[in-house]
């Protein structure tokens, strides 16, 4: 049976999507934008808006009672590719052993503006 995952401590839907979705031992984390869910801003630049981003799948994951550690598959979604070395850097603090599988596209544009969006996958 499908359950649907909501924290305060993540950002919104802005459409007709839930935050997560756990189903079998696996939870589905759509996009997330570097949206701060206290204030509803994003920070400016590339490595703050990767934190960001990074934070919001964190607890997400912890609200489902998962962490980094089960993340098997990331997407990520790139308003530039000029800035993937930079958004690399962060996302790798994350994953400093055993990362988890992953894609990057670079795209033409992102929902609020964003310069990064990230799905996650995670397993237990």
């Amino acid at each position: 049976m499908k359950k649907i995952i909501y924290t305060e401590k993540a950002p919104k839907a802005i459409g007709p999507y839930s935050q997560a979705v756990e189903i079998n031992g696996t939870l589905y984390i759509s996009g997330q934008v570097p949206v701060n869910p206290e204030t509803g801003n994003m920070p400016e630049g590339i490595k703050a808006q990767t934190e960001q981003v990074m934070k919001n799948i964190g607890a997400i994951l912890d609200e489902a009672g998962y962490t980094f550690n089960d993340v098997v598959k990331s997407t990520c979604l790139l308003s530039d590719m000029d800035n993937f070395q930079s958004m690399n850097e962060v996302y790798g603090s994350y994953y400093k052993e055993n990362p988890p599988a992953r894609a990057a596209y670079g795209v033409v544009k992102l929902p609020l503006g964003a310069l990064v969006e990230i799905e996650t996958i995670a397993v237990k």
